[in-house]
């Protein structure tokens, strides 16, 4: 039966049924009942009871050492887990049998304040896998209590594209020359930037490209693994070609062709861009401007399979971007 007294201003409510124990205080006496009988009705509906006294914290804890460690972008991951742990107690410190809608919907709403929607909407999907994975395989939670909470509306997809005036400023800024090896990291993200173009690779599958991985007689490049978790082949252009002739001269020996992390590439077109006085412009815009050129020449089923995409509405709604006044002229 649930207990309800006044302590000074506020009010506690306790809860003792069966082997379950609880209590809580609150500003309102109102407050305090409604508690106390959603408390009393989970407990008769055996959703609290065989949940472990343990707080979200240790459950992020655990899925990032077993879980986000198994995965491609596990130290992404395993970042946000441990900002989650450091700059939300009010999430964090909730002991699992208290958790509910609510305490995601706070944290929605505080994380909003500081960060995108995208941001929040990759980090709700680290929630609800933790949630889940300590549902059906640690027992620690009997619902997913964020499953309930209304999810940041979806944000529009980028259409932006590089001009060929940017390109320019950008290879300008990394001191890549045509005729030149280039020697120099600064030099090679330049050259990142043009092969990216010409390719539709992501940054990390350019940086992770070894020399045994290509085929010139063939003109392709084996990725063995991509973003979806499967392998593909990537076509290369005459120029292309050039652009990994070009850069294999300055690395030559080494384990990679373009001898970058993607760490690397990211902060070298970073300062690049900054030093061209370009704004809102990412490395990832390459992907679009490059299947929006490969678009004039391949059918939609073999752009898919050049970009790697297996749903062909991301391809269409998110990376294929046509200038509509180039399209107009087909017409006649």
């Amino acid at each position: 039966m649930a207990t309800i007294e006044p302590r000074g201003d506020k009010w506690r409510a306790k809860v003792r049924k069966g082997k379950v124990s609880r209590s809580q205080t609150f500003k309102r006496k109102a407050d305090a009942v409604a508690w106390a009988t959603k408390l009393e009705a989970d407990i008769d509906a055996g959703r609290i009871g065989n949940i472990p006294d343990k707080s979200f914290g240790e459950l992020l804890k655990r899925y990032s050492e077993e879980v986000s460690i198994t995965k491609r972008g596990a130290r992404w991951e395993q970042l946000r887990i441990e900002l989650f742990i450091r700059e939300y107690p009010s999430l964090c410190e909730t002991r699992l049998p208290d958790i509910g809608p609510e305490t995601f919907a706070a944290w929605r709403d505080e994380r909003l304040k500081s960060v995108s929607q995208l941001t929040v909407r990759r980090e709700w999907a680290i929630l609800m896998h933790a949630c889940n994975i300590a549902i059906k395989e640690w027992r620690w939670l009997v619902t997913n209590p964020i499953s309930t909470v209304k999810k940041p509306d979806t944000v529009k997809a980028r259409s932006r594209r590089p001009t060929d005036k940017e390109t320019e400023a950008i290879l300008l800024a990394c001191g890549y020359r045509k005729e030149d090896a280039p020697t120099m990291q600064m030099n090679r993200a330049g050259v990142a930037w043009l092969f990216a173009i010409e390719t539709a690779m992501r940054a990390g599958e350019i940086c992770r490209i070894r020399p045994e991985e290509l085929d010139f007689k063939k003109r392709l490049v084996h990725i063995p693994t991509s973003k979806n978790g499967h392998s593909r082949d990537v076509p290369l252009s005459r120029e292309a070609m050039r652009l990994l002739s070009q850069v294999m001269m300055a690395t030559e020996g080494k384990e990679t062709v373009f001898d970058l992390t993607a760490a690397n590439l990211d902060a070298l077109f970073r300062r690049a861009k900054d030093k061209a006085l370009i704004d809102d412009l990412h490395f990832h815009d390459s992907r679009r401007e490059a299947l929006t050129r490969m678009a004039r020449k391949l059918d939609v089923m073999t752009l898919a399979k050049v970009s790697g995409h297996r749903d062909l509405r991301i391809l269409q709604n998110t990376y294929y971007a046509p200038n509509m006044e180039g399209v107009a002229s087909l017409l006649d």
